[in-house]
């Protein structure tokens, strides 16, 4: 099989990325204060420039993009109202039961190709008011979609279901946890598909290269609840300008996003040119999906040892997520990979 261990290139997510030699600079050299007192002029320029990409009033710096989802779930809702979220949505399936532990809200699963469902989805699934049924308050979506093969959802999917959803008196909060990817993919920009959410997160420690850290954005008294909440889960950090400097980066980082999605179209197409069973979303950004008819595990173990570490989504897909840290030289090597598997695979028939 042809690839060198010598140096492992990482694909199995855009969090794996090292700070940049800048992100490294600004974080030595933060200007800081006590951040819980609102006095960390860093973590503050942080949240302002955030909110101001997203078109939103205000925003708020914590520690990570569950945590981001998490603080947006208390601040909207009350203890038994109901969440409509799709049912392969990133706060649903990977937050660990967060909505319910700590929200206490009852979680109404949807369907839809994209990892999004219609308006005529949420309007079937919203009961009428009866003191049998628990209050609808949020309808929580994600873009890009992780598990939907990072598909970048454009206004036109999304803008009927939150229109909906105000008809209905329901808050809306965007997971836009790679929201830069999606605008980027969509050649649209970032603040007109944060438009019509009450609240949207963006993640700083995925695509865009930050070590650490996710800003939630929009109106000002629903960021004074969401620093109370942040408070409550242990998110109150101190000089946290430290990490804010290189958020800061980050946000300029999205400007070279379209080099991971250019990576991954071209990843995608020499795999499809091998004779690997691809599949992509109907927008693609920085994530390849290979379905397998043997375990995916065991494609994971074979690939890591010639040097490519990528991870599964489910027990026959694959995924691949391209990011800052890799190059061109770096997809050579892992087709290279992929085309050893296959004539080991050949040969052993």
């Amino acid at each position: 099989m042809t690839g060198s261990p010598d140096r492992l290139i990482d694909l199995r997510s855009d969090t794996v990325t090292r700070p940049t030699k800048a992100m490294r600079e600004a974080m030595a050299t933060a200007d800081v204060g006590d951040d819980v007192y609102g006095e960390d002029p860093t973590v503050n320029r942080l949240e302002s420039d955030a909110a101001a990409l997203l078109g939103k009033e205000a925003g708020l710096f914590v520690p990570s993009g569950t945590m981001a989802n998490q603080v947006a779930i208390l601040s909207h809702t009350e203890r038994g109202d109901e969440l409509f979220i799709h049912r392969d949505s990133h706060a649903y399936y990977y937050e660990g039961a967060a909505p319910s532990l700590w929200a206490g809200v009852v979680t109404t699963l949807l369907d839809g190709p994209d990892g999004v469902f219609s308006a005529e989805d949420l309007s079937r699934a919203v009961r009428p008011d009866n003191i049998h049924h628990p209050t609808p308050r949020l309808v929580m979506l994600e873009n890009t979609h992780n598990r939907s093969g990072g598909a970048a959802l454009a206004p036109e999917r999304l803008d009927p279901v939150m229109d909906l959803a105000h008809q209905l008196n329901l808050f809306v909060h965007i997971d836009g946890a790679r929201l830069f990817n999606a605008a980027v993919a969509l050649d649209c920009p970032v603040k007109r598909l944060a438009q019509k959410a009450d609240s949207v997160s963006i993640c700083l420690s995925k695509g865009l290269g930050a070590p650490v850290g996710s800003v939630v954005a929009g109106p000002r008294p629903f960021i004074e609840r969401s620093r109370r909440y942040r408070k409550w889960l242990g998110g109150g950090m101190r000089q946290a300008g430290i990490l804010a400097a290189a958020g800061l980066i980050a946000l300029d980082n999205r400007r070279r996003l379209g080099d991971d999605h250019t990576r991954a179209k071209r990843l995608l197409e020499g795999l499809l040119a091998l004779g690997y069973q691809a599949w992509a979303p109907s927008v693609a950004t920085n994530m390849v999906m290979i379905d397998t008819n043997r375990a995916a595990e065991g494609l994971v173990q074979e690939a890591r040892k010639a040097g490519v570490a990528f991870g599964t989504v489910g027990t026959h897909r694959i995924r691949l997520v391209t990011h800052q840290d890799v190059d061109d030289s770096d997809i050579d090597r892992t087709l290279a990979v992929f085309r050893g598997i296959k004539r080991s695979l050949s040969d052993a028939g």
